[in-house]
């Protein structure tokens, strides 16, 4: 479960053997969600919603380096930290 990055208590973490559409999960206390990057949203699961807004606008300044973590996965590869939301 490789950690991408951790901001105000939020956990967003890809997996390796996660299936379409391109996807990671945030996870806040006891929620989760899956946020899909492209376009970004909520696919399934759900955050309080000062949480999901924090994600969603992490999400949006990380989206090129969100998709390049997941076609690195796709190839069995690790993916790259990325930065926090301030």
């Amino acid at each position: 479960m490789p950690e991408v990055s951790r901001f105000f208590g939020i956990v967003i973490r890809m997996y390796y053997d996660e299936h379409a559409p391109p996807h990671f999960h945030a996870i806040y206390g006891g929620d989760e969600a899956q946020i899909g990057i492209d376009p970004i949203g909520v696919l399934e699961g759900k955050l309080p919603r000062r949480a999901i807004s924090m994600v969603i606008e992490w999400a949006a300044l990380h989206q090129q380096e969100l998709m390049r973590n997941w076609e690195e996965l796709r190839k069995d590869h690790p993916v790259a930290k990325i930065k926090p939301l301030e």
